[in-house]
């Protein structure tokens, strides 16, 4: 097997990363999160991108886009593998030439500490196998999150009329309501970023919580519109914009990444109406599920159980999320390796931990 590690920097893209980004594609355990475009799009917040791969006969079988970044005037540095890495968790000599490559990673970039968040499912096969490396490897699952674990999948496999029957009755009624209404939904261009934007602070400002500055969301959209991976939509009343939807596609997954609506003209439903148009975006694509991306991390009978008194974190978005029935999975969360003591101590300080 061949092994090597590359510093990830900016455009052009090269014939490794165009390599990289259709292996990220075509593989299970593949997520936009581990692209190039998403590497270089958190370049331009602090974070620098750092690639480690395996091949076999020359062909990628398993690697990992690790972003470094340091903390606390540069004393606590970390490595975090946002949804990877990427392996065939069954094959233990696999994983381990893969683990080899990480550790040398961190020794080269000089952090303390690895933060693994693995697209691994809970109830899947390879989540036994990823136990196992968790025990074998001494990693520390008491951790924290960075991506929200929990999530609700809807299948796009169907038809799009088999998929409208799939959802609440409200849900269906209010999509349908939103045209009788004139609400019209139309793909977005560079020259729209300012309204979505707009739309993004009336969000936050009216739900309380923290929203990007408005130049993150126009590189995220710059990184991934350029090579086709990336819509923005915006749900429209007599040319005003309503609401808007961020949307980024890797293979046969598409997922809702940003959202913002206005506070003008709620009764019109345009929520309702982007997001059904976010799911025809994401069938016309060739995607096989779209990705709500983030519930409350609790139990679906506590979701059920609470959805109604709760409002803080995700729980409002729950209230509208849940409409749309799709299956409520969580991801097997988050593991860290410890190779500083010290700088793990000062981390988990930091993050607010035990």
């Amino acid at each position: 097997m061949d092994k090597s590690g590359l510093k990830l920097g900016e455009k052009p893209y090269s014939e490794e990363d165009t390599e990289w980004d259709a292996f990220v594609k075509a593989h299970p355990h593949g997520s936009f999160l581990q692209t190039t475009q998403w590497a270089r799009l958190k370049g331009r917040f602090g974070w620098k991108g750092y690639r480690v791969w395996v091949r076999d006969e020359g062909q990628l079988v398993a690697g990992a886009q690790i972003l470094f970044r340091s903390a606390a005037f540069g004393l606590v540095k970390m490595g975090y593998i946002p949804h990877g890495p990427i392996v065939d968790w069954a094959n233990t000599e696999l994983v381990e030439v893969l683990f080899n490559q990480l550790d040398w990673a961190i020794y080269e970039n000089r952090a303390g500490i690895l933060k693994f968040e693995p697209y691994v499912w809970q109830g899947s096969d390879a989540q036994a196998n990823w136990q196992a490396a968790i025990k074998k490897y001494d990693l520390v699952t008491d951790t924290d999150t960075i991506q929200p674990p929990r999530t609700m999948m809807i299948d796009l496999t169907p038809s799009l009329d088999e998929i409208m029957q799939g959802f609440k009755s409200k849900t269906r009624y209010n999509i349908r309501l939103a045209g009788r209404k004139g609400v019209t939904v139309r793909e977005a261009t560079a020259a729209d970023l300012p309204k979505f934007n707009a739309l993004m602070q009336q969000t936050g400002e009216r739900n309380d919580f923290g929203v990007h500055a408005p130049q993150y969301y126009a590189d995220t959209y710059d990184f991934f519109a350029e090579r086709g991976d990336a819509t923005i939509l915006l749900a429209e009343y007599e040319g005003n914009p309503l609401a808007g939807v961020l949307l980024i596609k890797n293979g046969e997954q598409a997922v809702y990444l940003a959202g913002g609506s206005s506070n003008e003209e709620r009764n019109r439903m345009p929520t309702y109406a982007i997001q059904w148009a976010a799911i025809e975006w994401a069938k016309m694509q060739g995607c096989s599920y779209y990705d709500l991306w983030g519930l409350p991390d609790a139990e679906p009978d506590e979701l059920e159980a609470q959805f109604q008194e709760r409002s803080d974190g995700l729980w409002g978005v729950y209230r509208f999320k849940r409409g749309f029935d799709g299956d409520i999975v969580r991801t097997v969360g988050s593991a860290d390796k410890v190779y500083n003591k010290l700088v793990y101590r000062m981390y988990r300080k930091r993050r607010g931990l035990s």
